[in-house]
């Protein structure tokens, strides 16, 4: 007998599967911890790619826009920021002249709990504005004709600094790099135009010329942001990597080693489990990534079994409604095809996984819910396994416990 742990936010539930079931445990090819956060940090600010260090480009009468993530990301801030801030004074830059500006996109607003967790020790101590879609300034338009239009406080600061991780995602390939400026503090219109291009066949995860990704990147070459700060994170979320310098270059290396660490080869089960980790499981909208990574690791017609608390519900109005709407699979995607709505593409992204998936998930969620978006609840993971091999004695059970992370590659197309 093989006993899984599966990660439920910021708890764990043991599941016990069979020897003669258990198919791969698809894990990442952890990197060790070679150096302590901060030192890595330092040196990748100490030696950037493709650009100058960050204290040669400010002077002292620079206003400074540091541009971090949301709540929703696993991004470090609270480490990096620190570490920034000195680098910045020793180009003689202050802090009364940093703003920390919170990459919203089209995503809600923080608690006050959250922007505590996001700035640290520095709650208080440096001012912190969070990014407005709606008060946004137009600096150009991308050869695929989208608006650049960014939020007029990050506009008006004379350095622009982006921050994050870089994880892959599943429409604009990998996070991090350009998406601090897009959508991070991009208008509406901008981040629309170009997430329409998510549902292009070249918009899949892993793929760094994902038209999406290209759209961003041009994005921020037209607006300029001059210096980027990124880190790749272990299943821990510990900091094993740093890279700094241009936006575009810097990100590249970054990518490298995502790649290295997070792509696994496999072979097709007919069940695959997968989990979110805690900042992605607060919601059906973020806990959305590790389905569309494990559908590479189950055949057609195979069941995914999906662990995540979702304690907010949806976290998206419109992709609530668009879910309450439509009464099948097919009437979403007949619909998105021809309304496209942002918010909207995770139903319609769903809808396409449950046409060729049994989807099972337990979570909060009231169980009418669950329904809505095409899964079918499950009150206990032990006796949804259980019930899948009494129905099937055979089948073959892998388990993905980081599915946001985690890309399978499958072993036939290598």
């Amino acid at each position: 007998m093989t006993v899984i742990t599966v990660p439920y936010g910021n708890e764990s539930i043991d599941v016990n599967i069979p020897d003669s079931n258990m198919g791969d445990i698809l894990m990442p090819s952890e990197i060790e911890v070679q150096s302590p956060p901060d030192e890595l940090v330092k040196n990748a600010l100490a030696n950037p790619v493709d650009s100058k260090r960050l204290s040669e480009i400010v002077t002292p009468e620079s206003s400074v826009a540091i541009i971090v993530s949301d709540i929703t990301r696993p991004s470090p801030s609270s480490t990096m920021l620190p570490i920034l801030l000195e680098e910045l004074k020793s180009g003689g830059c202050t802090e009364e002249n940093v703003t920390v500006v919170c990459a919203l996109g089209l995503h809600r607003q923080q608690t006050e709990e959250e922007i505590k967790k996001i700035l640290g020790h520095l709650y208080g101590k440096v001012r912190f504005v969070e990014h407005n879609k709606e008060n946004c300034v137009k600096v150009g338009t991308t050869s695929r004709g989208t608006p650049v239009e960014i939020f007029k406080e990050v506009y008006e600061s004379d350095i622009v600094v982006c921050t994050g991780n870089i994880e892959f995602h599943y429409y604009a390939g990998y996070s991090g790099g350009a998406k601090a400026i897009l959508p991070g503090v991009s208008s509406n219109n901008s981040v629309i135009t170009n997430h329409k291009m998510m549902t292009f066949e070249e918009a899949t995860t892993g793929n760094i010329d994902s038209p999406v990704r290209q759209d961003m990147e041009e994005a921020a070459k037209i607006f300029g942001p001059d210096f980027l700060i990124n880190v790749v994170l272990n299943s821990k979320k510990e900091i094993v990597r740093a890279v700094a310098g241009d936006i575009i270059a810097a990100h590249r290396k970054g990518v490298e080693c995502v790649d290295k660490m997070y792509k696994v080869k496999v072979e097709p089960a007919e069940v695959v489990i997968t989990a979110t980790d805690a900042s992605k499981g607060m919601n059906l909208y973020q806990a959305y990534k590790p389905l569309d990574n494990a559908k590479m690791a189950v055949i057609d017609g195979g069941t995914i079994l999906l662990a995540a608390p979702c304690g907010e519900g949806f976290g998206h109005e419109i992709f609530e409604r668009w879910s309450r709407q439509c009464s099948c699979p097919a009437e979403t995607i007949e619909k998105f095809d021809s309304d496209f709505e942002f918010g909207a593409h995770k139903a319609a992204f769903i809808a396409q996984l449950a046409m060729k998936h049994d989807l099972l998930m337990y979570s909060e969620m009231p169980e009418k819910d669950v329904q809505d978006v095409y899964f079918k609840p499950v009150a206990d993971i032990q006796q949804a396994i259980d019930s899948i091999i009494a129905e099937n004695p055979a089948v073959r059970i892998h388990f993905m416990p980081h599915g946001q992370s985690t890309l399978p590659i499958t072993k036939e197309k290598n």
